[in-house]
């Protein structure tokens, strides 16, 4: 699943030596532009180079079907198009520019939109930081995975700064990704995009929702793979991996011996319950006991975990930490992804399951027992690495967290 730098780079190097000879890109309108009460004076259609269709960045189509596949494909040409033709220039970063302002870093801030196809050329160009470069602005930071505020900050200047040549290779190298998962395209499954800490339940080539995820840290990755999902774990208990042990309660016992006991963990060894009192935890002798969290609103996994075969014993589950859905780049995790909502996603897994409609998984879930519920049809699972796709016409890319694409510059959050 990893691709090479090597094919990284032939690909970009390929792309800028490739001229076509007519512009693949179309024009479109934007209709939140349209609709605006500031609007302006002229009444030409406010339209968007990189669209065939009405300027929506987010597209109903899953990441694993057909048409993000062609559409992959149709993307690659424009952007070789758009290398060939010279790209374009980097943006001053050092000014948080925004709606209302005028300053001439305005002016290469429209240049560089108009060549994305994110604000037509028919805005003209001004230092003013008007309603159209306000839209624009949105409308990339929607498309890079940003949060869409029409500010210029660290990440969006990080993600407008990568050259074309750069964001060609991703999406070639992205391509190869696609077209591999190419026979998985099935009528039902769950797909986990690692890079966009989304997840994707998608049935008969439509997503049916989606959910915002956490996923693993640089240096606890999430891993790839493919499964099923088996099993649902209403209120489960959580046992902590040596790995977190090691590298987190032990120290965290060494700061505050109550710890444990704040967080409803028990200690279990061979012949029971063993008391924190009676363990050295100036050494890892702790790492060889078994660390259990009791079922409850604390628990790492809160009201549910999904579950899943895998050899790196991972799997999908509920937080007691809402809060980092609403971060902007959400790779906290120590390898298992946390799941936004998860509750809706839960029902969908257990559509066919007799006995277990939204009400009763509610209902289980007050009890604040364990238990374990077997899906009767196991739904296909991808834990998938896809940093660049297209979809009705636009362009997307995220974040390369773990340096797979070939380029650092692409490592936006690391910047």
């Amino acid at each position: 699943m990893k691709t090479s730098r090597r094919i990284f780079l032939a690909g970009a190097g390929a792309a800028a030596a490739t001229a076509i000879s007519s512009s693949a890109f179309g024009q479109n309108a934007i209709d939140d532009i349209l609709s605006s009460t500031q609007r302006g004076n002229w009444d030409d259609q406010f339209d968007s180079r990189s669209s065939t269709q009405s300027g929506n960045v987010v597209s109903t189509s899953p990441i694993f079907s057909n048409t993000t596949l062609a559409n992959t494909e149709q993307m690659l040409f424009q952007y070789q198009d758009l290398v060939a033709r010279g790209g374009w220039q980097p943006v001053p970063a050092n000014k948080a520019l925004k709606l209302g302002m005028v300053d001439p870093d305005v002016e290469q801030l429209r240049r560089r939109l108009m060549i994305s196809g994110d604000l037509s050329e028919r805005a003209g160009i001004s230092p003013a930081f008007d309603t159209y470069v306000d839209a624009a602005l949105k409308r990339f930071q929607t498309r890079h995975g940003l949060p869409a505020d029409g500010a210029t900050g660290r990440f969006t200047y990080a993600a407008m700064n990568v050259s074309a040549p750069v964001r060609l290779g991703q999406l070639e190298t992205n391509l190869g990704r696609l077209r591999e998962f190419a026979g998985a395209f099935g009528a039902r499954q769950v797909v986990v995009n690692i890079p966009a800490a989304q997840i994707e339940a998608m049935e008969n080539d439509r997503v049916v929702t989606r959910h915002t995820a956490v996923v693993g840290k640089i240096d606890r990755q999430t891993p790839i793979l493919n499964s099923r999902v088996h099993e649902i774990n209403i209120n489960p208990y959580w046992n902590a991996p040596e790995s977190i042990v090691r590298r987190d309660i032990i120290p965290l016992m060494r700061q505050n011996p109550n710890y444990l006991a704040e967080n409803n963990i028990r200690i279990l060894g061979p012949n029971g319950e063993v008391d924190p009192m009676t363990i050295d935890w100036s050494t890892e002798e702790a790492a060889k006991l078994r660390f259990r969290q009791d079922p409850g609103r604390i628990n790492a996994m809160a009201t549910t975990k999904i579950n899943f075969h895998n050899q790196h014993a991972v799997y999908l589950h509920d937080t007691p930490q809402q809060s980092l859905f609403n971060e902007i780049e959400r790779f906290h995790s120590s390898g298992c992804v946390r799941v936004q909502n998860v509750r809706d996603l839960v029902t969908w897994i257990l559509r066919d399951t007799a006995g277990w409609d939204r009400r009763q998984i509610e209902q289980t879930i007050q009890a604040e027992s364990d238990i374990k519920v077997p899906v009767t049809n196991p739904v296909p699972i991808y834990l998938a690495y896809v940093s660049a796709w297209a979809g009705d016409g636009v362009a997307h890319f995220r974040d390369d967290i773990y340096r797979l694409d070939g380029a650092a510059e692409l490592q936006i959050s690391t910047l």
